[in-house]
């Protein structure tokens, strides 16, 4: 423990450097913890027949430094929650009132009774073609069909 306590003291600059050359600007005492642990790992497993300690000391503090830097910034992803503006409510142009049936009456001058149908069942009650479809008791392409054909003739009844 006396010995570590040394090398805490002779490699205490080198692992501020590492977090300072890193740019690690905040958790500055969690990374500085990290290092200590690092050097622990590095006496304990350093082997001298391979080369100078400081070396890998350096190398074993910086990369498990940087190992705790990327699974930080892959918890960051993972958790990214939208600021506050997100969930409020905009209003826009296409969130006003549904189209009274009156005024969906007009543009259903000229149209047969199936395309008023899909009109009326999707501006006004706000229906799908499938919900359209079920209620008529018919195929959701006869819907699709009644919708191109009642688009076509409230186009030409717009002056489209």
């Amino acid at each position: 423990m006396e010995r570590f306590q040394e090398l805490m003291e002779e490699y205490s600059p080198m692992i501020y450097q590492i977090i300072h050359s890193l740019h690690i600007y905040k958790n500055h005492d969690e990374f500085y913890q990290i290092g200590q642990i690092a050097l622990w790992e590095a006496s304990n497993q350093f082997d001298e027949t391979k080369g100078a300690f400081l070396s890998y000391a350096y190398a074993t503090i910086k990369g498990r430094i940087l190992t705790e830097i990327t699974k930080q910034k892959r918890q960051e992803e993972r958790n990214i929650y939208p600021k506050e503006e997100f969930w409020e409510i905009q209003a826009s142009p296409l969130s006003r009132k549904p189209l009274e049936l009156a005024d969906l009456l007009f543009y259903c001058k000229g149209l047969s009774p199936k395309q008023q149908k899909w009109v009326i069942g999707t501006f006004y009650y706000g229906k799908s073609l499938s919900e359209i479809a079920k209620e008529e008791k018919v195929s959701e392409s006869a819907v699709k069909k009644w919708k191109k054909a009642a688009m076509d003739k409230i186009k030409i009844n717009i002056g489209c």
